[in-house]
């Protein structure tokens, strides 16, 4: 082959990418405005949309604990969030209130200042979780959230 010949074909075949690509591109777009997937291109997508749902978030705010130190006494103050299935009746997240409280306030009460102050966020939304689950078990009780957030911590 001549070299004009290879120059040619390596034009129509780059030109053929070209529109190709603006092409699929264009499809894109337009799948995106309607919400329909492209050639399948979107099954994974689709099934991450299923995958995701919403919440109902219900807080119990300001628990107050006491923890003695070295010195003094220490204060830390939480705000809490439950996370529950947006079926689940406000009223049930409601009456539970005070069971978490008095949960919370005896898992955290057991603990050192020294050990409550070192232990990062995702820790403690973990042990509390832990805490809150079997305390709600032992008294034979329906669990209404599925996880436990901590929104504010103030240590004093």
């Amino acid at each position: 082959m001549t070299m004009p010949r290879i120059i040619l074909l390596l034009l129509i075949f780059n030109t053929l990418v070209v529109i190709g690509g603006t092409v699929f591109n264009y499809a894109t777009l337009r799948s995106m405005q309607s919400g329909q997937p492209v050639l399948g291109l979107s099954a994974g997508g689709a099934a991450a949309e299923e995958a995701t749902s919403e919440y109902r978030f219900f807080p119990i705010e300001k628990v107050i604990v006491s923890l003695k130190g070295e010195n003094r006494e220490h204060y830390f103050v939480l705000d809490l969030v439950l996370q529950a299935d947006p079926e689940t009746d406000p009223k049930k997240l409601e009456q539970i209130d005070p069971m978490v409280r008095n949960s919370v306030v005896a898992h955290l009460s057991a603990m050192t200042f020294e050990k409550l102050r070192g232990m990062p966020i995702p820790e403690l939304q973990s042990t509390l979780e832990s805490a809150l689950f079997d305390d709600f078990a032992s008294k034979k009780l329906a669990m209404p959230f599925a996880n436990v957030l901590v929104s504010k911590l103030i240590v004093q």
